[in-house]
């Protein structure tokens, strides 16, 4: 089994104090596919700080995730240069990254805001996953959710910015979003989350993910499947028949 080291681990996976259980769908994929195998979520977070907002929403997210049937990884950027830092950006947690990327079917992005926007450590995750990379696809075909966490009153500059830079990744982002203000007010002193409608809407936005993700899996190398691209392989589509000529195209 691969070794990973750039995963943070997730504790009291299966504690939910702020979920009320009665009201939560057990298989929110009932009638749209199948969760066997479990879909692959990555989630990304936009700060170092010990105490992270950003860090603790996301794991409240994996732990959401893990209880829909999802498999969760969280990649920990405390070691990540910053993007063309070292040459080829030949880094284990470049290249780990990258690997997490390629293993998921739907990610997370969660970033402060700083100064209106997201953070310099949140763009330099996004700027080290390339549109192709080696043949593959590491973001192409991939559901997205965002989320933002903000000091002072509600905004959405930071999730407005996280769903460019999904379409720019040619990822297919989920219409709900999460957006905490005042984010040091929602959690205890062990880093979880209160019971409120943020959480409710963080609830809300895990479960549309897995939703898109069962749901667009069977087609996402279909959805993917480019003109522009295959003409530059040199890969066509036609039959042999139609390449002779035979019948009418």
């Amino acid at each position: 089994m691969t070794e990973f080291r750039y995963l943070r681990t997730l504790s009291a996976a299966d504690h939910l104090p702020a979920l009320t259980r009665e009201y939560a769908q057990l298989r929110p994929t009932l009638g749209l596919g199948a969760l066997d195998p479990p879909p692959r979520i990555l989630l990304l977070y936009g700060s170092l700080r010990e105490r992270s907002y950003s860090r603790l929403v996301v794991e409240e997210a994996a732990r959401l995730l893990q209880f829909f049937g999802c498999e969760t990884r969280i990649f920990d950027p405390s070691q990540l240069p910053l993007p063309d830092q070292i040459e080829g950006d030949d880094h284990p947690a470049v290249h780990e990254l990258r690997a997490h990327s390629l293993w998921s079917e739907g990610q997370i992005w969660c970033s402060p805001e700083r100064h209106g926007q997201i953070t310099g450590i949140m763009k330099a995750q996004v700027d080290h996953l390339p549109l192709a990379y080696k043949g593959l696809r590491p973001t192409q075909g991939r559901t997205l959710a965002v989320m933002q966490v903000s000091a002072g009153s509600q905004s959405f500059n930071s999730v407005n910015t996280l769903r460019i830079l999904g379409r720019w990744m040619r990822m297919f982002t989920i219409p709900n979003q999460s957006s905490v203000a005042k984010a040091y007010e929602e959690f205890d002193e062990a880093g979880r989350m209160k019971p409120s409608s943020y959480y409710d809407r963080i609830v809300d936005v895990v479960e549309e993910l897995v939703r898109f993700t069962v749901l667009l899996r069977p087609h996402a190398g279909t959805l993917v499947d480019r003109y522009s691209e295959r003409k530059a392989r040199n890969e066509s589509v036609a039959t042999d028949v139609e390449k002779a000529k035979l019948v009418r195209t």
